[in-house]
């Protein structure tokens, strides 16, 4: 794990910094406080809120998310069943606090999601809901969409039913936590469990020709004397294995979805051969070569993002991931029915308190699951999802470039003149001028010298990533200089040393 601070003294900084940041609010035009009768609407919505009749308190089910999240959208549970597995997979049942047509429903579809900025996350709903009553909070009494799956002993699905219950999670857990203790060998049967499906779930991934990026998440962190901090670090392994549980369920909505021949996925094209030839010249050039045979999938999870050069590839291969939407139906199945990185049909269906297209998703697989109408409301509001969720999409990935800009920019403001080593990550070509955003719309800053070659380099601490002018070959180590840095342009200034 890499990061750097910014220290306490440096209170001009600090103050540029927040002031850069929460003017992104206004700049992007992210959603305000919500208006007054979408707060009643809310409160009323708890305050009338009925359970389920089918009771499922019995089962103990825990959450797994980050340690600070308050928004708890799902929660697990498993058994052996003889040789194979009974999972069941609890989704915080949000289509029962929002009734359709009403300015709640109106407000969210305006939201399309949740943003989460460094100094806050912009919520798609109230907090009354997404972080109290729809939360599946430890000991709380929650209504739930429960997931039902039989495995078999390789962790296939072998049988699945939905259904609406009321449950009560036992405990909240983070990620750090379980790993700890999976890794000292003190984790329960149940968290074992997990591990043992998830490995499982990860080689029947590989099996059928998935495939996923393991890039090195970059985080802001607000610092308790008000700074900020970027840290960089891979996946824990029990994020894999969690996530697992996630990807089996959307593919197990798709699946239902597709059998009753209405809903919406969440779709992604196979790679086209130009992206192919390209990404296979690059793992050539960088000394881990693909064959062009293995399936992709396969080969990318051989890659090591701690060496530069496999770092390099990892990046590269970026390009094989593009294309993802959203296809909606509704009797007839549609053809490109496949999301290709998880190598088969899926669906969002998981995170309905912090994605609204989920909340759609499961009230129609219930009914699917159920042999019941699946409710007009819904089908009528397939048509206008994929571009609600596309603009949403955008404006979170555009959020996301620009916090960490501001803050890359903020770490290295004192580090005027010092030199540091980097990594190259993409290689040469001629850069566009600097923009009014401060990016390039590559995954760094612009470095504000015309039009010469340029690549993006990564600097491991701090933890930033820039473009560097210059003659630059992907996965090889250089030493940089920093000419300037800029929060309110968010704009950094490299330079190769020697």
């Amino acid at each position: 794990m890499s990061h750097h601070r910014l220290t306490p003294s440096i209170h001009e900084q600090q103050n540029q910094l927040a002031g850069a940041l929460k003017a992104l609010r206004t700049t992007l035009e992210l959603p305000g406080p919500f208006p007054e009768d979408v707060l009643r609407d809310a409160q009323a919505a708890v305050a009338e809120h009925k359970l389920p009749d089918l009771d499922f308190t019995h089962v103990e089910f825990v959450t797994i998310d980050p340690a600070s999240s308050t928004d708890l959208d799902q929660a697990l549970f498993i058994e052996r069943n003889g040789e194979g597995y009974n999972v069941l997979y609890a989704i915080a049942d949000v289509p029962s606090f929002v009734a359709p047509g009403g300015a709640l429903d109106a407000e969210t579809r305006r939201r399309g999601q949740t943003f989460y900025t460094p100094d806050g996350r912009i919520p798609l709903h109230p907090e009354v809901i997404s972080e109290a009553a729809g939360s599946l909070l430890a000991g709380q009494l929650c209504a739930a969409f429960v997931w039902e799956f039989e495995l078999d002993a390789a962790a296939e699905v072998t049988s699945v039913l939905v259904r609406r219950a009321q449950v009560r999670s036992r405990a909240k857990l983070s990620y750090k936590g379980v790993q700890a203790e999976l890794d000292a060998g003190t984790a329960t049967p149940l968290l074992q469990l997990l591990k043992e499906v998830g490995i499982k779930r990860v080689e029947l991934e590989r099996l059928r020709g998935g495939a996923s990026l393991n890039m090195p998440e970059q985080e802001i962190q607000q610092l308790p004397d008000g700074g900020y901090r970027i840290v960089a670090a891979p996946p824990l392994p029990v994020e894999d294995w969690n996530a697992q549980i996630s990807l089996m369920t959307g593919m197990a909505a798709a699946g239902l979805m597709l059998q009753g021949k209405v809903g919406i996925l969440r779709t992604m094209p196979a790679p086209d051969e130009a992206s192919l030839r390209h990404f296979h010249r690059q793992t050539h050039a960088l000394g881990k070569p693909w064959d062009g045979e293995t399936p992709y999938g396969e080969y990318l999870r051989t890659l090591d993002p701690t060496d530069p050069r496999q770092l390099a590839i990892v990046h590269s291969a970026g390009m094989l991931f593009r294309g993802a939407g959203y296809t909606p139906f509704d009797g007839t199945v549609p053809q490109a029915a496949v999301q290709s990185a998880i190598g088969a049909a899926y669906a969002h269906s998981t995170a309905p308190l912090r994605r609204l297209i989920d909340r759609f998703v499961l009230v129609i697989c219930e009914a699917l699951s159920n042999g019941t109408e699946v409710p007009s409301w819904a089908r009528e509001a397939l048509p206008s999802l994929p571009a609600i969720m596309a603009t949403s999409d955008q404006l979170a990935a555009r959020l996301e470039r620009l916090a960490l800009d501001t803050v890359e920019a903020a770490l290295l403001v004192n580090h005027v003149g010092q030199e540091f080593d980097a990594v190259v990550i993409s290689g040469s070509r001629p850069a566009k001028s600097a923009s009014g955003s401060g990016t390039n719309g590559n995954g760094g800053k612009s470095n504000g010298n015309g039009n010469g070659p340029s690549g993006i380099v990564q600097i491991a601490e701090p933890a930033v990533t820039a473009r560097c002018p210059g003659e630059l070959e992907p996965g090889t180590q250089v030493r940089v200089r920093v000419v300037s840095s800029d929060i309110a342009t968010r704009e950094i200034r490299l330079e190769l040393v020697g």
